[in-house]
């Protein structure tokens, strides 16, 4: 794990004999700690560029083949996985499985039989949905006629009725019904698609009528006949490739994921640089990782490899790995920027605050249950989401991912707790007081004015943290300078808080330097101190900083006023509530009850969006800006995810055979 900072990368590199190149490849793949990228300039300079040749194209053929092959059999896993040695007895193996034809034959025949089922059942339906037409279907067709179905409401029909024979001499037959007008619309050839068009443009579709012989009635038992006798064979080529999966499904998977791992294996090659008997490949990695991949390499070659350290100024990716817990809020993090693999990871400061932002925001007990019953229920996965209304399941899912609904809650559950806390010392329930006592009074004026100075002061704070993880940032990197201006402007930040606390309390003359008020004197030098070094530090920029500072410490107290906002809301919900449910009236009882819910539940939806919104805002603007830079390149491992295929173990003294790889002259 690693905490405030991004783990420690190193770019390394290979070189190797060619007859290890495959052992080797498959070490770093397996372990998947490397991103491998192209060789760099002194590198490239030294080895010509590697292909994949007559290997490559030959997994890649045969990888489609599979995949085509695991798709059309239905999964039948036997919990079996299978280790391949080499590339070779990859491709050895797949020689050996002979149902590619019976199985496509199989497949083919299903979708040719599907779509006629389909067919014929819209047309089963069709000619049962106009039950009034009871002639012999074939005189809607012929040589210069086409007729359509047709349903519209009742007045489109109407007026489609009217214009249609003043463009053709077309033909009608209805049943009007008053919801709804079913029709047949014959017209000559020529004038089928100026009809439709017309059709279309008022809202109407219409379906060119079946071309069959014999009334409805004879043609019904038949086409139903037709359909019993597709769905029979369907069952039997299902039958079929069901047995055919039982016998070949596992291989069928285990060879599909072996040849996918190969190929990613050859892609890598491409990224390689080969001589005439050696090869070498550059990537990142975890400095952690060096020893157990340095340990790997050596006996995969048998201590033929070299892998080594490679210097340079280059940012690599970032891989970010928090403590548990803490992971999730990695959420926001990624959603804002990725940070840069040498400069601060704000994850733990964010799970820290944010909860803090968002209890302190929300502050009542009931809006906090509610909440946290719907983090909970998140992140058990909905249960019984099934049974609400399709709008209410729609509606998140088109916002965000189930995994990025579960996160959310994952980070939302602190918050609550800390908005149930306040909301008990607030003595708030709803916005009813249901507690005997109240340990603080947010809504009277003395409340107030505390709470402010609470919010300055946090101001105060995670300003100072940003200006000093800044600070720290930039002495890192050799910027003298500007870390000096970054810690010149948590001296301002003080001096500026300070001087304006004691303003508050003691008024003008507090900010007076004397004998007998020496403190104003340490308010003014760290302010007049502070705007100094913010102007030697930041340049022409200083101007701009002072303000800067002195916006985010007051920007906190946003904090208070969500708040009040909130309890206000809920306090006026309430008392219309209570003015009206006693007055008798049945009318005004239901309105009561009404505004209540309605309200409540609106001030439930602020009380999520507004406190996280407002959180994320302060995080992000007023701290982040002191130090973050943001924009990293995830770390992306060379590896994959293996379920029906498992590595071959690295003998303890290693002697790879030569490989049936590609190779060059």
């Amino acid at each position: 794990m690693s905490i405030l900072r991004p783990v420690a990368m190193a770019k390394v590199g290979l070189v190797g004999l060619k007859d290890d190149r495959e052992a080797l490849v498959s070490v770093l793949h397996d372990l998947g700690v490397v991103q491998v990228e192209p060789l760099g300039k002194e590198a490239a300079g030294l080895f010509e560029a590697e292909h994949g040749g007559e290997s490559q194209r030959a997994v890649a053929d045969e990888l489609l083949r599979f995949r085509g092959l695991k798709s059309a059999l239905p999964p039948v896993p036997d919990g079996r996985t299978r280790a391949f040695p080499t590339l070779g007895d990859v491709l050895a193996e797949t020689r050996r499985v002979p149902i590619d034809e019976e199985v496509r034959a199989l497949k083919v025949e299903e979708d040719r039989l599907l779509s006629e089922r389909k067919a014929l059942a819209d047309t089963i339906e069709l000619l049962r949905r106009f039950p009034f037409y009871t002639d012999r279907l074939e005189y809607l067709s012929g040589r210069n006629l086409l007729a359509f179905f047709g349903e519209a409401k009742p007045e489109t029909y109407a007026r489609l009725k009217t214009e249609v024979p003043e463009m053709s001499d077309a033909l009608f037959l209805e049943e009007i019904r008053p919801e709804l007008a079913r029709f047949v619309l014959a017209v000559r050839t020529e004038h089928a698609d100026t009809v439709s068009r017309l059709a279309q443009s008022r809202g109407t579709t219409l379906t060119a009528a079946p071309r069959l012989t014999g009334t409805p009635a004879e043609v019904l038992p038949k086409l139903d006949a037709e359909r019993a006798a597709i769905e029979t064979r369907l069952g039997e080529i299902r039958a079929r490739l069901a047995a055919i999966a039982k016998d070949w499904y596992p291989t069928v998977a285990q060879l599909e994921e072996a040849l996918a791992i190969e190929s990613r294996k050859l892609e890598a090659w491409t990224r390689m640089g080969a001589g005439t008997r050696t090869f070498a490949i550059e990537g990142w990695a975890p400095r952690r990782e060096l020893p157990a991949l340095e340990a790997a390499v050596a006996r995969a070659s048998g201590g033929r490899a070299h892998l080594y350290e490679i210097l340079t100024r280059e940012r690599g990716p970032t891989l970010m790995d928090n403590p548990p817990g803490i992971r999730w809020y990695e959420f926001f993090i990624k959603f804002y920027a990725l940070p840069q693999p040498d400069e601060w990871d704000p994850t733990l400061l964010f799970a820290l605050v944010f909860p803090i932002f968002f209890g302190l925001m929300l502050g009542d007990m009931g809006y906090g249950l509610v909440i946290l019953v719907i983090s909970l229920w998140m992140i058990a996965g909905f249960p019984g989401a099934a049974r609400l209304p399709r709008a209410l399941k729609s509606v998140p899912r088109s916002v965000m991912s189930p995994w990025g609904m579960r996160s959310l809650a994952f980070t939302l559950v602190p918050g609550c707790a800390v908005a149930i806390g306040i909301g008990f010392v607030f003595n708030e329930f709803f916005g009813f007081h249901v507690l005997p006592f109240t340990l603080f009074e947010p809504r009277a004026g003395p409340g107030i004015a505390f709470l402010l100075k609470l919010a300055g002061f946090i101001g105060l704070a995670l300003v100072s943290i940003g200006f000093a993880l800044g600070a720290l940032k930039e002495y890192f990197h050799g910027h003298l300078r500007p870390a000096a201006g970054k810690v010149a402007g948590i001296a301002f930040a003080w001096g500026v808080g300070l001087a304006g606390l004691s303003l508050l309390q003691h008024g003008t003359g507090s900010l007076v330097p004397s004998g007998a008020n020496p403190v104003a004197g340490v308010y003014w030098a760290l302010a007049i101190g502070g705007i100094v070094g913010l102007f030697v530090g930041e340049g022409g920029q200083g101007a701009m900083a002072i303000m800067e500072v002195v916006s985010h410490i007051l920007s906190h107290t946003r904090l208070v006023g969500i708040l009040l906002a909130s309890v206000i809301f809920a306090l006026v919900i309430n008392t219309v509530f209570l003015a009206n449910i006693g007055s008798g009236n049945v009318v005004n009882v239901v309105i009561a009850i009404v505004i209540l819910i309605a309200g409540q539940l609106f001030n439930i939806v602020i009380g999520v969006f507004e406190p996280g919104i407002q959180g994320l805002r302060l995080m992000f603007v007023e701290n982040f800006s002191k130090y973050y830079e943001g924009n990293g390149r995830p770390f992306r491992p060379f590896g994959s995810r293996r379920t029906f295929t498992t590595p071959v173990p690295i003998p303890a003294s290693a002697s790879p055979a030569a490989p049936p790889a590609p190779s060059r002259a």
